[in-house]
């Protein structure tokens, strides 16, 4: 019998629809029940693609002894935090105030009937064990509670909710300096794994915005070590197990130091991020290898997860109940997909050694397709790819995908798009076509919304993180078209965020139901607040200088925590470094502007050079009148020369 998540949209929900639990969406109608009932909530946080939600799925949620607990105790909530970001970030808090460390998911929290918290925890497993009770054991405990101690609950979760939203807001500022280059430098370099390219110690994620950091220091400073530190670990990463060799497209992280073995669910946001940051990686160092993982990156996004030039948000890292069941393959199995091919008979051996195959397995006595060397070329390198594709493609179950379209997520797909048309043309079109798509679908009667499933009308209204990707790649599409309706579009949705979401220097991620701040910290993915930043800043270049007001007073406020823990704020960071570069090179040329002036002894009157706020240029005026009104100080130079 279904529950009530039949009508949902969320595949994540559908997913849970036919459970004994008696699951409700977020809403009034299970709160007003619990009331009614006299009933804590359980709130159960994740997605579709989560290998550790199946997990507690199978265990506890499909089985009828613990749901008949669970319904005459509780009325259970099922979100999807990829569709309501604003309530899994408010209850990420809430866990990381109460456990003193962060959470993860599934998220599991317990509530008052008036939605209070008053227990947390993650994964629960349906036996004891990793130092914790059953799941059953710990309803029954927090049920016996409930009807008992109800007050001191209640007590505890107002207890909490005063922590999560002190009265007073404390800002410490500092000021902003270029040694913060040297400083996240120095920060990156200790934390790097110099054997296998990455930070810190697994489970190791890509990290895309901090290595897209590392390359742009380089330019700035020219320190080798930096560029290695991103090149080695965008080429380990590139080695196989994380990246997928055979489908293309990159999982979501590594549960060891050496990228081998990952979660094997493929998120949009990663391999936008990758996809752009290995082109990065190409312009920088010059080498093919780069553009080529890039490119095979996007079109593996456009071939396996898009439609109607909209990309879906994921795909599960589990088949058929089964961890990576669809992405590993034994030896016997791959070598008569070889011999299936074509392949000589002669060199199998000798190919399975070369792509890490073996009868042992690296991976559950399975083999996770990997090269020592992802530069090198293997003969029978691609007819062996092929085979195992077609292994894959006629033999196995594809895994789930979330159909789900995320604007944040599509945004930042379609800007890797745009960048990859600057080096192939054949990228432009797609990269068009994708954003016509999302604003069409997503930017309704001048309302954004940020989430919706391919053919339905959109309902959840947009977050920050929407405004500031969508600006984002609106810019790049203005830059890479010169067609100015992108750049009014990402006016018009800049001065919304502002409205919206601006607060007195400091940034809300949500308001409405959930009020939550925005982050400065990467985390999955670049900070929004980082983002709209970035959004401002060009906007300010492109349309108006009073933009950057807002850039600069943002950063002001956050300023102690960018300048002491850099590192840790990679995207923040390069917004520091990017505003106050402008200032460093402009006061550089005012000197050596100035230098020239004191060798035109010819002049009738001294001149001196002014900065225009106006328009973001320069001025060159004497006693009697300004002559120079220039974008650039190379116009007040040639116009010197002329003098």
């Amino acid at each position: 019998m279904a529950n009530h998540l039949k009508n949902e949209h969320s595949p994540y929900l559908q997913q849970h629809a036919d459970n004994p639990v008696d699951w409700y969406p977020w809403g009034p109608e299970a709160f007003e029940k619990a009331k009614k009932e006299n009933k804590a909530i359980f709130l159960s946080i994740g997605y579709s693609s989560c290998h550790w939600c199946h997990v507690m799925e199978h265990e506890s949620f499909e089985d009828e002894a613990t749901a008949k607990i669970l319904n005459e105790n509780f009325v259970a909530i099922k979100v999807d935090r990829e569709e309501r970001p604003d309530i899994d970030k408010h209850f990420q808090e809430v866990y990381q105030l109460m456990n003193q460390r962060p959470g993860g998911w599934p998220t599991s929290i317990f509530l008052t009937q008036e939605q209070k918290p008053f227990y947390s925890a993650t994964y629960i497993p349906d036996e004891p064990r990793y130092g914790m009770m059953s799941f059953t054991s710990l309803l029954e405990v927090i049920a016996d509670k409930y009807k008992k101690e109800k007050p001191l609950l209640i007590e505890k979760a107002d207890e909490i909710l005063r922590f999560l939203n002190p009265k007073e807001d404390k800002i410490q500022a500092t000021k902003l300096d270029l040694s913060i280059v040297e400083r996240v430098s120095e920060q990156a370099k200790q934390l790097f794994d110099k054997q296998n390219g990455g930070f810190n110690t697994a489970p190791k994620f890509p990290q895309a915005s901090t290595l897209g950091l590392l390359m742009d220091i380089y330019k700035i400073t020219g320190d080798k070590e930096t560029l290695n530190m991103s090149l080695l670990s965008l080429s380990s990463m590139a080695k196989g197990g994380l990246r997928d060799l055979v489908e293309g497209g990159f999982c979501r992280y590594s549960t060891d130091n050496e990228w081998l073995v990952p979660h094997f669910e493929k998120m949009t946001y990663d391999n936008a991020l990758l996809s752009e940051v290995y082109l990065k990686a190409y312009h920088v160092s010059g080498k093919k290898f780069y553009k080529d993982v890039a490119f095979e990156t996007l079109d593996f996004m456009l071939d396996k997860m898009s439609e109607g030039g909209l990309f879906y948000s994921a795909s599960d890292a589990d088949t058929e109940e089964e961890e990576g069941k669809y992405f590993v393959y034994t030896y016997e199995k791959a070598l008569k997909a070889f011999d299936k091919a074509g392949i000589p008979s002669k060199v199998h051996a000798e190919l399975a050694k070369s792509l890490n195959i073996t009868k042992k397995g690296n991976f559950e006595g399975k083999n996770i397709i990997r090269v020592d060397d992802p530069t090198e070329k293997i003969p029978y390198y691609d007819e062996a790819i092929a085979a195992l594709l077609k292994k894959r493609e006629e033999k196995r179950v594809y895994p789930f995908i979330d159909k789900k379209v995320l604007v944040s997520w599509n945004a930042m797909m379609i800007k890797s798009l745009f960048k990859a048309s600057r080096v192939d043309k054949k990228y432009l079109k797609p990269a068009i076509e994708s954003l016509d798509a999302l604003l069409t679908s997503m930017y309704i009667n001048s309302e954004l919304y940020h989430s919706t499933l391919l053919g339905k009308t959109p309902k959840i209204k947009a977050f920050l993180e929407d405004y500031a990707y969508l600006g984002e790649v609106l810019i790049e599409a203005y830059e890479s078209t010169l067609n100015e309706v992108y750049l009014i579009t990402a006016t018009k949705l800049t001065n919304n965020a502002i409205e919206k979401y601006f607060d007195k220097g400091k940034w809300k991620f949500s308001r409405g139901e959930f009020e939550t701040n925005a982050d400065i910290y990467d985390s999955s993915y670049p900070s929004s607040v980082a983002t709209i930043l970035s959004v401002l800043y060009s906007i300010s270049s492109l349309v108006d200088v009073v933009y950057k007001k807002f850039v600069f007073k943002t950063l002001e406020i956050y300023s102690y925590d960018v300048m002491r823990q850099p590192i840790s704020t990679p995207r923040m960071t390069g917004m520091v470094i990017r505003y106050l570069k402008d200032d460093v090179i402009i006061k550089a040329k005012e000197e050596k502007l100035k230098d020239h002036l004191k060798d035109l002894d010819t002049l009738a009157h001294p001149f001196s050079l002014f900065k225009n706020d106006s328009n973001d240029g320069v001025m060159l005026c004497n006693s009697n009148s300004c002559f120079g009104h220039e974008k650039t100080f190379e116009g007040i130079e040639e116009i010197l020369e002329k003098r």
